[in-house]
Protein backbone atom coordinates (compact mmCIF):
# COMPACT_ATOMS: atom_id res chain seq x y z
CA UNK A 1 0.00 0.00 0.00
CA UNK A 2 2.54 1.94 0.60
CA UNK A 3 4.04 2.05 -2.72
CA UNK A 4 1.06 2.67 -4.12
CA UNK A 5 0.48 5.51 -2.60
CA UNK A 6 3.86 6.63 -3.21
CA UNK A 7 3.24 6.43 -6.98
CA UNK A 8 -0.09 8.20 -6.84
CA UNK A 9 1.46 11.20 -4.52
CA UNK A 10 4.79 11.16 -7.12
CA UNK A 11 3.03 13.95 -9.49
CA UNK A 12 2.27 16.37 -6.82
CA UNK A 13 5.89 15.93 -4.79
CA UNK A 14 7.70 15.86 -8.73
CA UNK A 15 5.79 19.19 -8.84
CA UNK A 16 6.66 20.28 -5.94
CA UNK A 17 10.56 19.13 -6.19
CA UNK A 18 10.68 21.36 -9.77
CA UNK A 19 10.11 24.49 -7.83
CA UNK A 20 14.09 23.35 -6.29
CA UNK A 21 13.10 24.26 -3.02
CA UNK A 22 15.77 24.61 -0.64
CA UNK A 23 16.45 21.14 0.92
CA UNK A 24 16.11 22.21 4.63
CA UNK A 25 12.85 23.86 3.45
CA UNK A 26 11.32 20.31 2.39
CA UNK A 27 13.42 18.23 5.14
CA UNK A 28 12.68 20.48 8.13
CA UNK A 29 9.21 22.60 6.82
CA UNK A 30 6.54 20.26 8.22
CA UNK A 31 8.07 19.61 11.29
CA UNK A 32 8.73 23.20 12.02
CA UNK A 33 5.05 24.44 10.72
CA UNK A 34 3.22 21.18 13.06
CA UNK A 35 5.44 21.96 15.89
CA UNK A 36 4.15 25.59 15.54
CA UNK A 37 0.53 23.83 15.50
CA UNK A 38 1.04 21.64 17.77
CA UNK A 39 2.95 24.18 20.97
CA UNK A 40 0.86 26.85 20.28
CA UNK A 41 -2.72 25.92 19.12
CA UNK A 42 -2.67 22.60 21.00
CA UNK A 43 -1.47 24.51 24.46
CA UNK A 44 -4.44 26.83 23.86
CA UNK A 45 -6.72 24.01 23.03
CA UNK A 46 -6.01 22.33 26.17
CA UNK A 47 -5.56 24.87 28.45
CA UNK A 48 -8.84 26.61 27.59
CA UNK A 49 -11.14 23.43 27.27
CA UNK A 50 -9.38 22.32 31.05
CA UNK A 51 -9.82 25.63 32.27
CA UNK A 52 -13.21 25.95 30.77
CA UNK A 53 -14.07 22.43 32.77
CA UNK A 54 -12.56 23.98 36.43
CA UNK A 55 -13.41 27.34 36.35
CA UNK A 56 -16.67 28.84 37.00
CA UNK A 57 -19.45 30.90 35.58
CA UNK A 58 -18.23 33.59 33.27
CA UNK A 59 -14.72 32.24 33.13
CA UNK A 60 -16.04 29.18 32.19
CA UNK A 61 -18.08 30.32 29.23
CA UNK A 62 -14.90 32.47 27.83
CA UNK A 63 -12.49 30.06 28.00
CA UNK A 64 -15.03 27.50 26.45
CA UNK A 65 -16.14 29.89 23.42
CA UNK A 66 -12.03 30.07 22.92
CA UNK A 67 -11.75 26.77 23.07
CA UNK A 68 -14.57 26.08 20.18
CA UNK A 69 -12.99 28.69 18.07
CA UNK A 70 -9.19 27.16 18.08
CA UNK A 71 -9.43 23.56 18.16
CA UNK A 72 -10.99 23.22 14.92
CA UNK A 73 -8.76 25.16 13.39
CA UNK A 74 -6.18 23.16 15.20
CA UNK A 75 -7.94 19.87 13.80
CA UNK A 76 -7.68 21.33 10.14
CA UNK A 77 -4.29 22.42 10.33
CA UNK A 78 -3.38 19.23 11.52
CA UNK A 79 -4.93 17.32 8.69
CA UNK A 80 -3.30 19.14 6.02
CA UNK A 81 0.41 18.89 8.21
CA UNK A 82 -0.40 15.25 7.98
CA UNK A 83 -0.75 15.20 4.52
CA UNK A 84 1.95 17.69 4.21
CA UNK A 85 4.11 15.03 5.91
CA UNK A 86 3.40 12.23 3.87
CA UNK A 87 3.87 14.17 0.51
CA UNK A 88 7.43 15.39 2.47
CA UNK A 89 8.68 11.95 2.44
CA UNK A 90 7.10 11.65 -0.70
CA UNK A 91 9.28 14.40 -2.04
CA UNK A 92 12.16 13.35 -0.19
CA UNK A 93 12.12 9.55 -1.79
CA UNK A 94 11.37 8.34 1.25
CA UNK A 95 9.23 5.42 2.62
CA UNK A 96 6.30 6.09 3.93
CA UNK A 97 3.65 4.79 6.34
CA UNK A 98 6.09 2.93 8.12
CA UNK A 99 7.47 5.24 10.72
CA UNK A 100 6.26 5.11 14.47
CA UNK A 101 6.10 8.88 13.63
CA UNK A 102 3.25 7.99 10.80
CA UNK A 103 1.42 5.81 13.32
CA UNK A 104 1.20 7.88 16.00
CA UNK A 105 0.21 10.83 13.62
CA UNK A 106 -2.31 8.88 12.39
CA UNK A 107 -3.50 7.60 15.55
CA UNK A 108 -3.83 11.33 17.12
CA UNK A 109 -6.03 12.46 13.95
CA UNK A 110 -8.10 9.22 14.84
CA UNK A 111 -8.18 10.51 18.85
CA UNK A 112 -9.37 14.12 17.50
CA UNK A 113 -11.76 13.35 14.98
CA UNK A 114 -13.39 11.07 17.67
CA UNK A 115 -13.39 14.21 20.17
CA UNK A 116 -15.18 16.40 17.51
CA UNK A 117 -17.58 13.79 17.10
CA UNK A 118 -18.17 12.91 21.04
CA UNK A 119 -18.72 17.08 21.38
CA UNK A 120 -20.97 16.81 17.99
CA UNK A 121 -23.25 13.85 19.79
CA UNK A 122 -23.24 16.31 22.87
CA UNK A 123 -25.32 18.69 20.72
CA UNK A 124 -24.38 21.70 22.79
CA UNK A 125 -25.78 20.44 25.94
CA UNK A 126 -24.06 19.65 29.13
CA UNK A 127 -24.22 16.00 28.83
CA UNK A 128 -21.77 14.99 31.75
CA UNK A 129 -20.16 11.85 30.24
CA UNK A 130 -19.60 12.98 26.68
CA UNK A 131 -17.90 15.84 28.22
CA UNK A 132 -16.01 14.05 30.38
CA UNK A 133 -14.97 11.93 27.61
CA UNK A 134 -14.17 14.97 25.76
CA UNK A 135 -11.74 16.67 27.87
CA UNK A 136 -9.78 13.30 28.82
CA UNK A 137 -9.43 11.69 25.16
CA UNK A 138 -8.04 15.64 24.02
CA UNK A 139 -5.33 15.41 26.93
CA UNK A 140 -4.45 11.77 25.49
CA UNK A 141 -4.35 13.01 21.80
CA UNK A 142 -2.10 16.08 23.21
CA UNK A 143 0.15 14.05 24.85
CA UNK A 144 -0.14 11.58 21.65
CA UNK A 145 1.39 14.39 19.93
CA UNK A 146 4.07 15.31 21.65
CA UNK A 147 5.22 11.86 21.29
CA UNK A 148 4.72 12.22 18.13
CA UNK A 149 6.78 15.23 17.65
CA UNK A 150 9.58 13.68 19.31
CA UNK A 151 9.13 10.53 16.84
CA UNK A 152 9.11 13.37 14.60
CA UNK A 153 12.40 15.10 15.49
CA UNK A 154 14.29 11.51 15.54
CA UNK A 155 12.77 10.48 11.83
CA UNK A 156 14.07 13.94 10.74
CA UNK A 157 17.66 12.85 12.04
CA UNK A 158 18.10 9.89 10.93
CA UNK A 159 17.46 10.45 6.82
Amino acid sequence: MSESLSQLLEPIAAWFRSMNLPEPIVHWGHPLMMGIVVVAMGSAVGWTGWRGRLAGGEVATKNWAEHRKIAPLMFLFIAMGYTGGVLSLVMQQKPILESPHFITGTAAIILLSLNGVLIALSNGQNKTLLRTAHAYLGGVALCLLVLHGVLGLQLGLSI
